[in-house]
């Protein structure tokens, strides 16, 4: 499927795979992608209005807050719950950082996808064939993280939903 992937992609690919080793993951799953998509640089996240930074700064809030998103904290405080408080105390405990802590040891070479970053990858074979497109780009993994559980929510909430995303990339190639 690789060999369908434009240059652009890859590399985001690649970006996600480092992402993955400097976070302590085990394995590449769709926040990963999109944090890669983000270091590559995506056309489409500006043509729709999104700062990438603003994405990754999420994504790292997530992860210092050992994956709870946003919107997550958000609901938490509707019940009293306040997750940055809750974090504090425990890196004032256990040091910063400690619940991005490492998932498993560092491994060098290849990480493998999680079966939700795989169904990610296949969306994304699935929409470049949709769209009649013969190479597979960032925007069709783009498109394919907003319809993921984790990462849908975090381009939705920036106004970069599916339909948004998908709108965007096909006024681009009508010209």
């Amino acid at each position: 499927m690789f060999e369908r992937f434009t240059d652009e992609a890859r590399m985001a690919v690649v970006e996600a795979q480092i992402v993955a080793r400097q976070s302590g993951s085990v394995e590449i799953g769709p926040v990963h992608l999109l944090a890669g998509l983000v270091k590559a640089d995506v056309p489409l996240l500006t043509a729709v209005g999104v700062s990438a930074d603003d994405i990754a700064e999420e994504l790292a809030r997530t992860r210092r807050r050992g994956g709870v998103s946003d919107a997550d904290a958000e609901a938490l405080t509707e019940f009293g719950i306040d997750v940055e408080q809750i974090v504090e105390r425990v890196e004032q405990t256990h040091g910063e950082g400690a619940l991005a802590g490492r998932l498993g040891p560092a491994k060098r070479g290849h990480l493998p996808f999680t079966a939700q970053s795989k169904k990610t990858l296949e969306l994304s074979l699935k929409e470049a064939v949709r769209m009649g497109d013969k190479h597979l780009g960032q925007e069709h993994i783009l498109l394919a993280l907003a319809q993921q559980r984790g990462t849908e929510e975090v381009l939705a909430r920036r106004g970069a939903d599916y339909a948004t995303l998908r709108r965007v990339v096909q006024e681009r190639k009508a010209g």
